[in-house]
């Protein structure tokens, strides 16, 4: 526990700064934060569980920068707030033409208990905002950057990261009862191997899609979900499915359809929230990602559309073959000790698809937790929100 100093400063104190914590200070505040994260992991797991996921090659090499506020000024150097982002490849298309640009995701921001009350989180946001606009971009500044808010829309908001659709269905786990399956395409598998060549195509469809908005007068960004971000998702399903289940999850998504260019598929992972390792309850299999090949269904199918409904009573083109996808990922729940699945911003396929599996099935827009939200680091008029599009808004970009 983190006794608080005497004599705190103000969050608006001039002294107040960020720096780079050490090893022994960053191990403090992870011994701190672990004790509201760590979910079902003990703490010494859920420290080795943090060593892991930050060597891969995602974070890896610079790819994960710690950071803390502290005051400058103070003759004893002490934690008062602290945070970790990610370095993200995104794109950006604007002005005629697509950008790659290096952006950064903000996680884990933690204030310890002792420390709370001083606006300590607002000051150290601010002082981030900052440096994330040249952080790690060599000669360019950073156009943006994101988070995933769970303390609601507000906060984070006043700062500069403005609230996007955060939106998510879900079906409950597959029972052992077969579900009926007639009319359904074939579904295969994906396995690790298969991941890298898909993310390739995938990236190259965004770029596609992005050149096709680049004229446009809203400008569309993209979080990049290249096989190092999807990697990065995996190890920490593996980590947690070899702690809590002795063994690691081999199936990592699924596809329909065999000739290139016409294929769908998606890409999952397994979350255990819940603190008993026997229980399911909250344990959810996420959709990270789901693609349409097709060229032009981008934009229409895997982007994660703001109106979750099609607005007519007619089968969105590919449902079946989504629903076939979510079949198989709810099998996947059941054997994981999942209570659901659960695809963020979902197209009208999906929705389609997952009422077709569960007839109760409802999209919900969420306002307190994993809130996406975006900071444009350009001057801009009117919300952000609402000039740009974020394509691509599904859980691959979380951290």
């Amino acid at each position: 526990m983190v006794s608080a100093p005497t004599n705190l400063p103000a969050g608006n104190c001039p002294t107040l700064g960020l720096v780079h914590p050490t090893a022994e200070e960053k191990l403090a505040q992870f011994k701190a934060n672990g004790v509201e994260w760590r979910g079902a992991l003990s703490l010494e797991t859920y420290l080795r569980r943090e060593e892991v996921l930050a060597n891969q090659n995602q974070t890896k090499n610079g790819g994960i920068t710690y950071w803390a506020l502290v005051d400058t000024a103070a003759e004893k150097r002490v934690v008062l707030c602290g945070c970790e982002t990610y370095r993200k490849k995104a794109l950006v298309a604007r002005n005629g033409k697509v950008e790659e640009t290096i952006s950064h995701g903000i996680g884990s921001v933690f204030c310890p208990p002792a420390m709370r009350g001083n606006r300590y989180a607002q000051r150290m946001m601010q002082e981030v905002g900052k440096a994330l606009r040249t952080w790690q971009t060599g000669d360019k500044e950073s156009l943006f950057s994101v988070l995933y808010s769970d303390i609601g829309k507000s906060f984070y908001s006043r700062l500069g990261w403005e609230p996007f659709n955060s939106a998510h269905i879900s079906v409950p786990a597959r029972t052992a009862k077969e579900l009926p399956t007639d009319g359904l395409p074939t579904t295969r598998p994906l396995y690790e191997k298969d991941l890298a060549e898909l993310c390739r195509i995938d990236e190259a469809i965004i770029r596609k899609t992005l050149e096709s908005r680049s004229s446009n007068s809203k400008i569309a960004v993209a979080l990049v979900p290249d096989i190092n971000t999807i990697q990065w998702h995996h190890a920490r399903e593996d980590f947690v499915g070899n702690e809590l289940h002795g063994k690691s999850p081999e199936i990592k998504g699924a596809i329909v359809g065999t000739e290139e260019g016409k294929r769908i598929w998606t890409i999952w992972t397994r979350m255990w929230y819940n603190n008993d390792p026997t229980a399911s309850e909250n344990n959810t299999l996420h959709i990270l990602r789901l693609v349409i090949e097709e060229q032009g269904e981008l934009s229409l199918e895997s982007q994660g559309a703001h109106n979750p409904t099609n607005g007519s009573n007619s089968t969105p083109k590919h449902a079946a073959a989504v629903a076939a996808l979510l079949l198989m990922a709810q099998e996947e729940a059941r054997k994981w000790n999942m209570a659901e699945l659960e695809a963020w911003n979902p197209s009208p396929a999906m929705v389609f698809a997952a009422q077709m599996l569960d007839p109760d099935a409802e999209v919900v827009n969420r306002d307190k937790e994993s809130i996406a939200s975006l900071k444009w680091n350009l001057p801009h008029e009117h919300p952000v929100a609402d000039s740009i599009d974020w394509i691509g808004n599904e859980k691959y970009g979380w951290c």
